[in-house]
């Protein structure tokens, strides 16, 4: 798990992200930009697997990413930066709709990030559908790219 760490740190970072917190072997992340959160995800699916391998580790890692763009706030608690809201709760739920080696994006989130126009050219395949999210009434519209 801390192997993994390392390659999402370094990337967030390099994204101009900042790793907010760690959930089990998952993270949260925050991006002003979501072009760079979007391709924060592109260099992750493409470095995780050989930097593992690199450490000695022989299973594969199925990395599950899932975004949602919005108003989000943010309080310090214990000398830390949190954030809370509407918007982190839908971004749960989307990543919860990812079943891994995919990229899944809230429908404003592909909008905003300009995603298709991204992606389509590094071979990333959408497919568009609507997912059930705990907490909001109506299924919500996202976005799922896959490597073509």
């Amino acid at each position: 798990v801390w192997h993994h760490f390392d390659v999402l740190k370094d990337v967030v970072a390099e994204r101009r992200g900042a790793m907010v917190k760690t959930i089990g072997d998952a993270i949260m992340a925050a991006f002003m930009d979501p072009t760079d959160a979007v391709l924060a995800a592109v260099d992750l699916h493409a470095r995780l697997a050989p930097h593992l391998r690199g450490a000695g580790h022989d299973y594969p890692a199925a990395l599950k990413v899932g975004m949602h763009v919005g108003p989000a706030i943010a309080v310090t608690l214990n000398e830390r930066l949190d954030y809370f809201g509407s918007t982190v709760n839908l971004a749960a739920r989307v990543e919860g709709h990812s079943v891994g080696d995919d990229i899944v994006l809230s429908a404003p989130t592909a909008a905003e990030s300009g995603a298709l126009a991204l992606l389509g050219p590094l071979g990333w395949v959408a497919e568009s559908f609507a997912g059930k999210a705990k907490g909001f009434a109506e299924p919500v519209p996202m976005v799922r790219f896959r490597r073509g």
